[in-house]
């Protein structure tokens, strides 16, 4: 599973986490060299018709659409002859959007302090009239330090990705963008996001594209209405690009799914779905839909060894 894959030092970001162009192209050197690298409609037929997978076959998945993907990822992929899929959040890329995940991270990234954005947090609360009695115990409820991230950060993702309520989230996360960030939002996106013709080119060349939501909202918390439009709108898409609408594959925003979600996807015909939870896949008709997955931030960089 890749997200940022990028030139980390001399970008305008440096703090932003993801995986530098030259750890990248290592990596998949690397798992070149030592694993057999599938495709997904491969992946596809091993459920479907039972068909055996190479040893240590490895499947390369790239989530939400960056440009960083078809600038960085896609040439080395192509150059090498291997396929990557890539799950594409559609509202980024045709209404100029930036989703309020990447907003928050990109506020955190700008900051030099992140107690400055925790108190612009509090003060903005005041201004919305959204009062919480006791800050001081949100903040040691929610600053626990997680993988990489302090407690300062994990307070601040938490209340601006799930805890205050969305109106009030959105609120506030649009302020800090605008304060720390200062690009207009349809510029910025555009610089953050694959446009259409681009997921057009890697589909071109053989990538897998698949749907990743809409406005990249978590299934689980939709009703079915709303997540049968996600989906659809999702499919409208893919369906666009050229994809073969006979074998499409789901990559679940934030990890986020419940039975209900599992239920649509299987009665509209998609043929797997890809979780964020840590692990090896056991590729089978009953797990087609909670396929866990290896996140390469957390891969050793030393490929030597």
């Amino acid at each position: 599973m890749y997200h940022y894959v990028r030139d980390l030092e001399n970008s305008r970001y440096p703090l932003i986490k993801g995986l530098s162009t030259t750890h990248f192209v290592k990596q998949i050197e690397y798992l070149h060299s030592m694993y057999n690298i599938v495709s997904m409609e491969e992946v596809i037929d091993s459920i479907e018709n039972n068909s055996k997978l190479p040893s240590n076959a490895v499947v390369l998945t790239f989530d939400d659409g960056y440009v960083d993907h078809y600038l960085n990822a896609f040439p080395v992929l192509d150059r090498l002859g291997l396929q990557g899929s890539f799950y594409i959040p559609v509202k980024p890329v045709v209404e100029h959007y930036v989703l309020d995940d990447n907003k928050i991270q990109f506020i955190i990234s700008a900051s030099d302090d992140s107690t400055c954005v925790i108190d612009d947090i509090k003060s903005l609360l005041d201004e919305y009239e959204y009062y919480i009695d006791d800050f001081d115990s949100y903040y040691r409820k929610f600053s626990t330090p997680e993988y990489f991230d302090s407690g300062d950060i994990m307070f601040i993702k938490r209340m601006l990705q799930t805890e205050l309520p969305a109106e009030i989230r959105k609120k506030i996360v649009h302020k800090l963008f605008d304060k720390y960030v200062g690009v207009e939002e349809s510029v910025f996106s555009k610089e953050l996001y694959v446009n259409k013709e681009q997921v057009m080119h890697m589909h071109r060349h053989s990538m897998h594209i698949g749907i990743h939501g809409y406005n990249h909202s978590r299934w689980n918390r939709l009703n079915r209405r709303q997540l049968e439009q996600e989906i659809d709108l999702s499919l409208e898409f893919i369906s666009e690009i050229g994809v073969d609408m006979d074998n499409w594959t789901a990559c679940y925003p934030h990890g986020s799914y419940d039975k209900k979600t599992i239920d649509i996807l299987n009665e509209k015909g998609c043929k797997l779905a890809l979780t964020i939870k840590a692990g090896v896949a056991n590729i089978s008709k009953e797990s087609r839909f909670l396929l866990p997955r290896i996140d390469t931030i957390n891969i050793p960089i030393n490929y030597d060894s």
